[in-house]
This record gives C-alpha cells, structure tokens and sequence, in this order.
C-alpha cells in the first residue's frame, strides 16, 4: 500500500488568515474565543471563536457574479485551500486530475438568514436568489474546484462533526486505491442563527469560553473557519520534488447510530474508530506519542472520549499527551476535523504540542492524565492521533506521522 502524505497546508480560523497565524496562536496559547458580533443573540451564552478579519479570497477562474456573491465558509474554504496549493507547489497541469474532498455542515446558511432578514425587514422588495448561491452544501467544493483548476472527482460530506475528518480520509483512500494522483481535503463552515441557536437550545453552550475536561466544564463555544491539506504518495510527491510534511499512516469510520445528538455511553462507535485506524495504520497504542482530542467541553462528551481512550491505551494514557484545541478554536462544527487535522500536522512538523487552554481545575476523576493545560510543550512527536465524534454517532479517527524526509 502506498505511504500517503501531506504536502500542502491551509487555514482559516479565529486565530487569524494563514497556517503561520494558526501556528502562532497555537504555540502562545491564546484562546480566541469572545464575544459573538456576527448576528445578535440573547441567549444562554454570546460567545463564539469568530473569524473576525475580512477574507478576501482569491478569485481564479470564478466569474466575476460569482465571486461577489460567495458565502463566508464558500471565502473561508477558497483561502485555505489556495494556501495548501501554493504550499504544496501545485501548478495547472498538476492539478488539472485532483481530487476535492470537502466537509461541511451549513453552507451558506448565514447569507441565506440574511436574506430572509432584509426581506422582513423590509430592505428588498423581494427574494434576490442571488444571494442564495451558495447555501447548497456542495458550493464550497465547486467553487475551489473552478477557482484553482481542479477538475478530478469531487465530492462532499456532511456527518455532523465529523464530516472533514471524513474528507481527509476519504481523500486519502481515493490516493491510496490510485483513483486520483493527489487530492485536496477541505473542511469549511461558518456561524449562523440556527446552529447558534439550535445548540443554545439544547443547552450545550458554555456561556465562558470552553474548558474542555475541566471539573467546572458547562459546554462547547463553536467556531468557524476552514481548513485544507494536499495528499499524495510519497513517490508522486518524491517524482515531482514535494517535500513531505506528514504522512497519513491510517484512518477508520464508524457509526453507533445510538442517538440523534447524544454520544453512546459506552462510546462503541468512538472505540471502533480508533481502534480500526491504529489497526488500519499497523501502529500500536504503544507507538502514540499525542492525542489530539476531540474535546468539545460537554460533561458527557469528554466523561465518553477519555473513557475510550483508557480502553484503547490502558495504563500507558498517564504517560500520553492529551489536548483539546476547541479551547483556543472553538468548535469549528464540519471544519472541526480538517482544522484539527493541520493541527496535528503542525503538532509533529514544529515539535509542539498544542495546550488545552481554560484549563484551570482538572476534573478529579482524569487527575491522573496529562491534558496539556495552560501552555504549549516543547515535544517529539513521531505519531499523533485525531479523532472527531459527531451527532448521529459519526465517528472518524484519523492516525498521522511525521514527514517521511
């Protein structure tokens, strides 16, 4: 089976434009979580990790209509994976056979929100379906596939939380079994009313910034922006002078189907996946150097993910890295599993581990753990683990290694 690996990076999110602002907030801990300013909302909780700069993403070969007219995840998405391109040095000719993989769950919902607003508010006299572009799921594939030239299969999914961890491993299978030379996973997603108010109404927002595994935990801050990684085998990218950032040693997806938004208390599905990625990469719990967890801040959530994680690595978990960076990002929704998939890549490429930041009052029952808090550490990590659980009972695990030079 051919090594595939990672040569391209690119972000968006509320630490700023770039993989290097990413990188950045990372290493100093900073958590950009504050208040909500996209939309009013008086509800249980008004804050959120908002990409708050304007983004002003490279148009390429969209028409001009078009381009005016992208929603903000459609933007968020064009930016990160343009950086990965450039960083990956992908030209025309490369990628004219690329694939594009993207997870997403709200589309352009914001701009379709926005619609319905002004015409209530009396602003336009009628619908303008224009400003409706990109609330299809699919627009964000299709606008990178036009902008950068990149015309191999295309696809998109939508599993909840999961789904960019989904598109990174399907990216990567699509690499693996030669359907595509290289491909592009993409995850990308925005704010909007309805997700802000549909969490609030389950009443699974923290009204403080997040503090995933926390003893004071009271839930997720959700976030936004947009992620993207450049895949290939080792030997595409060896012939064409690519240098490998991180290889993509395995990956696995299941389902518990146990309930709509709930986790199965037992996590069978979250088991399953991480041990058939460890399985599927032949690397032993043993070899794990880092977990980056999923990590949402919910009390049942992080009980069910660290009790997996005590399943799979048994005594050696006192002695592994455990970090949440849904702390610093929040909780980028279908992004969340391609932002977290850069961050680990980052995680084994600059040799620091991501803290878990809000960190102040370790739960008692993980007293024993080491969960990273309040700074970044300096670290060696040859394998690292990401994993993303999304309602419904989605489960992907994704399983990374260094640079193969």
């Amino acid at each position: 089976m051919p090594a595939i690996v990672v040569t391209g990076l690119g972000a968006v999110t509320a630490l700023g434009e770039g993989v290097g602002a990413l990188a950045a907030g990372l290493a100093q801990g900073r958590c950009a979580i504050g208040r909500l300013t996209l939309f009013p909302h008086a509800g249980h909780a008004e804050v959120a990790a908002e990409v708050r700069e304007a983004v002003s993403a490279p148009s390429g070969r969209l028409p001009r209509a078009t381009a005016r007219r992208l929603s903000r995840p459609d933007r968020f998405a064009l930016v990160a994976a343009a950086e990965a391109c450039r960083a990956a040095g992908l030209g025309p000719d490369l990628g004219r056979d690329a694939g594009v993989y993207v997870g997403t769950t709200t589309g352009g919902m914001f701009e379709t929100e926005e619609a319905y607003r002004r015409r209530r508010a009396g602003d336009d006299v009628r619908f303008r379906l224009s400003r409706l572009l990109g609330t299809p799921l699919a627009t964000a594939a299709a606008v990178v596939s036009q902008a950068l030239g990149l015309y191999g299969p295309r696809e998109t999914f939508s599993t909840a939380c999961s789904s960019s961890a989904l598109a990174v491993a399907m990216a990567a299978d699509a690499v693996r079994r030669g359907v595509v030379p290289l491909a592009l996973a993409v995850g990308t997603d925005g704010l909007c009313r309805l997700t802000y108010a549909g969490f609030d109404a389950l009443q699974a927002l923290d009204p403080e910034p997040c503090r995933p595994f926390d003893r004071d935990r009271r839930g997720l801050s959700l976030g936004e922006g947009a992620a993207a990684l450049v895949l290939e085998s080792d030997a595409h990218a060896r012939a064409r002078g690519a240098r490998p950032q991180a290889t993509v040693l395995g990956w696995a997806a299941t389902s518990d189907a146990h309930h709509v938004t709930a986790p199965h208390p037992d996590g069978a599905g979250a088991l399953a996946a991480l041990s058939g990625a460890l399985a599927a990469a032949a690397v032993a719990p043993e070899a794990v150097d880092y977990v980056n967890a999923h990590g949402t801040g919910t009390r049942q959530n992080d009980a069910v993910e660290i009790g997996v994680l005590r399943r799979v690595f048994g005594r050696r978990l006192v002695r592994l890295p455990i970090s949440s960076t849904k702390s610093q990002l929040g909780h980028c929704l279908g992004a969340a599993g391609a932002v977290e998939a850069v961050v680990t890549v980052l995680a084994l490429r600059e040799g620091l581990l991501p803290p878990t930041v809000n960190l102040r009052h370790l739960d008692p029952a993980w007293d024993d753990l080491d969960l990273v808090a309040a700074a970044g550490r300096r670290a060696s990590p040859g394998i690292a683990v990401s994993s993303s659980y999304g309602f419904g009972g989605h489960n992907v695990s994704l399983v990374l290694g260094r640079g193969t030079r």
